[in-house]
């Protein structure tokens, strides 16, 4: 099976082909060269992600999923939520995200949070939807040098190590995506 995940982003797409193996060909935006800004204007994670596979769909005429994930944390009222990659402004530049996070976390004793991440699929004139959680706390300050966006102050339960101290490997076994795209790759797995 073939199908495309509406992104160039090299770290998800990483983490996605790792998840689902060697099974399902995944595709990015590139390999189908499709180079345009795709539309994420909704005002919640499934409205963005499904407004992304849906444009591509359409367009392109192909089988498509696309995610949108965000960060929620409690103190701040559920933010930056469908805002996170641009919480610092438009460049989704994640160092930034960082440091008004954490800026806006100072003084702050109520450090919970999760990840939340939904797929949206379009495949074969059906649309479906897969979602994954994982709670968490948010450091005070950065560690690790692996992972993106707010993996180096993201420490889900359990842990003593923030999701960017995690080899790939561990973090793919509990993540957000990871749940979300276990759900999305045992449904796909019945269509081939």
């Amino acid at each position: 099976m073939e199908i495309v995940f509406a992104t160039n982003n090299e770290h998800k797409l990483k983490e996605i082909r790792d998840i689902l193996g060697n099974s399902i060909n995944i595709r990015s935006l590139m390999d189908i060269d499709c180079f345009e800004e795709i539309p994420e204007e909704q005002d919640s994670l499934e409205g963005n992600a499904r407004q992304k596979a849906e444009f591509v769909y359409k367009k392109f005429g192909k089988n498509c999923f696309a995610d949108d994930t965000g960060l929620e944390v409690d103190a701040l009222d559920g933010r930056p939520g469908v805002h996170s990659a641009r919480y610092a402004g438009p460049e989704q530049d994640a160092q930034k995200n960082i440091n008004k996070l954490l800026e806006e976390m100072q003084g702050k004793t109520n450090r919970r949070a999760r990840f939340k991440t939904v797929i949206s699929l379009f495949l074969n004139d059906m649309y479906y939807t897969f979602e994954g959680c994982i709670e968490g706390e948010i450091q005070k300050t950065p560690s690790g040098s692996d992972g993106f966006g707010y993996d180096p102050v993201f420490r889900p339960i359990g842990y003593e190590r923030s999701f960017a101290q995690m080899p790939l490997k561990e973090k793919n076994k509990i993540s957000h995506r990871a749940v979300a795209t276990s759900k999305l790759a045992i449904f796909l797995s019945k269509q081939v």
